[in-house]
């Protein structure tokens, strides 16, 4: 016998009772999106590998340890994209889609990076995206937290996640910054663990996300990223949570919140929670003003989040067990006597017709009645539509409420207009 062929380690798959939760969240994520105004864009799960070292960083873990890098036929070195911001910056800049002008953008789909699969972290994982170019205030950074404010609302977890956020300011500040911090670290080298150590001269503020307990101990004796800040960035970021305090939105400052790509400026922000133990990120973002001259365009602000879809629906499923997944089917279809499927077949048919957003499912395989509800039941439908002979002869049909076990007789002509106040 052969060898079962297995997903790859990491690399999920989605089964219908998965997908019908993603689908609800999904849903609710496009609404609020589509109720702030911005617009879809789709973009290649595969970019030239040169594109994310520049915008992410040659330094960084995404890049030295995480990306799937291979050669194509022609000896083009490509990648699986493992975020979406590059890939969005790309695109903008090859359809000239941001010079002065402003651009409102989500999207959605697989990314790529070579990880320890855990609970919450994949090889393979799903993340959306918001990003938002020709804008530079602080305005537009409070709306994107008060979208995602809403996002957490109308999922049922608002109580389950906090927002902390930081200003890293410009990359002059930055730098007058980074050599403080470089001084502290040399003077406590014996104190630092063997990451850290390759951290400090490559890439240092990468030390202050540290996940080592020893290190953040050490650190709270370390320089302070505010008191290096520009008059311009501070300015932005009081802005900022002057305009969180007035939208009553509570936040905490996180000096050491840097995130773990180099394209970040000014704002930064990470929504973490306490539910889904080690795996405490939920969505991350900021401020990335420079990231479109670096990658070959016109200097065009930007400023833009993602989030990890998988994590996203664990914690939906473990602090709001009420969440209902999307429903496959509202209506299931039972047909049973000489020549009666054909007639059912064609009755789905018009009913699909006159209510289009129904879900509507026809029993096939035959067996009688009780056979027929059980499969009803088995997909979860609400309402059960019967056809039998004596039916189908008087021009009429059965709908029965699945919930209650109500059932009413009525012309075929009616049936729509009583589904659709049943399922309402």
């Amino acid at each position: 016998m052969a060898k079962n062929i297995q997903a790859i380690r990491g690399m999920n798959d989605f089964l219908p009772a998965d997908t019908a939760i993603w689908q609800r969240v999904e849903d609710v994520l496009k609404s609020v999106l589509a109720s702030y105004g911005y617009s879809e864009i789709r973009l290649p799960i595969v970019e030239q590998t040169p594109l994310f070292k520049r915008a992410i960083g040659e330094v960084t873990d995404v890049v030295e340890k995480e990306m799937y890098t291979f050669d194509d036929r022609n000896g083009e070195s490509l990648t699986l994209r493992p975020e979406g911001t590059a890939g969005c910056v790309r695109a903008g800049i090859e359809h000239g889609l941001l010079y002065n002008q402003e651009q409102r953008l989500w999207y959605m789909g697989p990314m790529f990076r070579y990880e320890r699969p855990q609970k919450g972290r994949y090889r393979q994982f799903h993340q959306i995206g918001v990003e938002v170019f020709g804008l530079q205030g602080p305005d537009i950074d409070a709306e994107l937290i008060m979208l995602n404010a809403r996002w957490w609302k109308a999922l049922g977890i608002a109580d389950h996640v906090r927002l902390e956020l930081n200003s890293i300011g410009s990359p002059e500040a930055r730098a007058n910054y980074r050599d403080a911090l470089v001084a502290f670290l040399e003077q406590h080298k014996e104190a630092l663990d063997e990451d850290c150590k390759r951290r400090m001269y490559s890439n240092p503020m990468r030390v202050l996300d540290s996940k080592n307990p020893d290190i953040q101990t050490l650190l709270n004796d370390a320089p302070q990223l505010g008191d290096y800040l520009d008059v311009e960035s501070r300015e932005h970021f009081d802005g900022l949570r002057a305009l969180l305090d007035d939208a009553g939105i509570a936040y905490r400052v996180n000096q050491r919140l840097v995130r773990g790509l180099d394209y970040y400026n000014r704002t930064v922000i990470e929504w973490v929670t306490d539910s889904l133990g080690s795996q405490g990120t939920v969505c991350g973002g900021g401020r990335y003003d420079g990231l479109v001259e670096q990658l070959g365009g016109r200097a065009t602000p930007g400023v833009g989040f993602a989030m990890g879809m998988e994590r996203l629906v664990l914690l939906v499923q473990a602090v709001n067990p009420e969440f209902e997944p999307a429903r496959n089917v509202d209506v299931y279809v039972i047909a049973s006597g000489q020549g009666v499927q054909s007639a059912a077949m064609q009755l789905a048919e018009k009913l699909r017709d006159h209510l289009p957003e129904m879900k509507l499912m026809t029993n096939f395989g035959g067996g009688n009645f009780k056979k027929q509800f059980a499969r009803a039941d088995k997909w979860g439908a609400r309402v059960a539509l019967v056809l039998g002979e004596d039916e189908q002869k008087a021009g009429q049909v059965v709908i029965k409420d699945l919930r209650n076990g109500e059932q009413q007789t009525l012309a075929q002509a009616d049936a729509a207009a009583a589904l659709r106040t049943l399922l309402q």
